[in-house]
Order: structure tokens, then sequence, then C-alpha cells
């Protein structure tokens, strides 16, 4: 019986660590950078380049430091997206680093430091074919120190150790690319604190 109460404080402890941030109803909990669109539609979130075609970023309220992300995406047009982390905004231009979300080939599941040292690591081709393009895919983002691991449904795309990084506060950051033509869909989008 014992055993039993410990095991179901443990699990209860484990499970309340997991932040839900996005409710599925509206954007509480972010803030809009730009002038794209983000909207709710059928409990899922929506990125869709607006009239002027620039960069878009929906950033969490909250900074998080070391951390477990995961959340689904679906690529309706072009794609060409990403998930920022440890990241600023001023206007429309993001200070921190981007777990890219592209087309086939354009490195999905890659780092890049946005007007910073650009891309830092790229996965190897091959990987390439965990992407579903047009199809529900599950990425997940582990975030420790100075440590960034990323996988694209059930594959390590990348892992990189680097001292910026690890020095880095800031927020998450879902990214609309500039160029118009983009919709990407997005869901399940869950934080889980490792410190």
């Amino acid at each position: 019986m014992l055993t039993f109460f410990i095991l179901f404080i443990f699990q209860s402890c484990d499970s309340s660590d997991t932040i839900e941030l996005f409710n599925g109803e509206n954007l509480e909990g972010w803030t809009n950078n730009g002038e794209e669109l983000w909207y709710v539609e059928n409990g899922e979130l929506v990125c869709e380049s607006g009239p002027k075609a620039q960069y878009g970023y929906l950033t969490t309220n909250e900074y998080y430091d070391d951390f477990e992300l995961t959340l689904d995406f679906k690529q309706e047009a072009n794609g060409n997206s990403g998930v920022f982390i440890r990241s600023t905004v001023d206007g429309t231009k993001v200070s921190g680093w981007q777990v890219e979300v592209a087309p086939p080939g354009s490195n999905t599941g890659g780092i890049y430091e946005s007007y910073g040292r650009g891309w830092l690591i790229q996965p190897e081709p091959e990987k390439d074919s965990a992407l579903k393009m047009g199809e529900w895919n599950t990425m997940k983002i582990r975030v420790v120190g100075d440590e960034v691991t990323s996988w694209l449904n059930g594959t390590e795309m990348v892992h990189l150790k680097d001292q910026k990084i690890g020095e880095g506060k800031g927020s998450i950051a879902l990214q609309i690319h500039d160029g118009g033509g983009i919709k990407v869909r997005w869901k399940n989008i869950r934080l889980k604190k490792l410190k």
C-alpha cells in the first residue's frame, strides 16, 4: 500500500510539471509580434502569411530555460516556419535560436541563429525522410544548459552543445517566415520544465 501511495505521489508530481502552452481555444499566454496571422481553428493554432508577407512571431509571455517541448505541426502551404528557444523579439527582429520547420530538403530539425551566426547545425540529409509534408508531424526539443536536441517523428535530428545558447534567456516562439504563401497548423504544444 505504501509503495502504491509513493508511486501515485511521484506520478502526480511528474504530470504536474507539464504545461499546456496552447489551450485550443485562444491565444492566451502568447503575444503576436508583427502583422502576420495567428488564429485558432478547430482547436488548432494556425499561422498564415498576411498581406505584407513579412516575418511574424508568436511568443510565450513566460521565459523558459531548461525544458522538453513537444508539439505537432502540419504544413499546409510552403511550411517555412520554426520554433525558437530562449528568444526575445523586438518588433519583428528576433534574438535567439530556431529549430527549423521547413519543406522537404530544407533542414527541418536543424538549429539556426537569426541575426547572428546563421546555421549552427543541420541534420544529416538522409534524416529528411522523417518529415511528412502535408501530414501531422511530432517535434520534440530538449534544452538543458548549453545542450539542445531535436527529434522529428521519433528520429533524433541534431544534438548541439553551444556556450552562447547556454547563456540565453527568453521565450518560446513560433515563426512565420517572410515571403508569403505560408500556412502551418500547430497543436498539442506541451512543455515540461526540467529544473
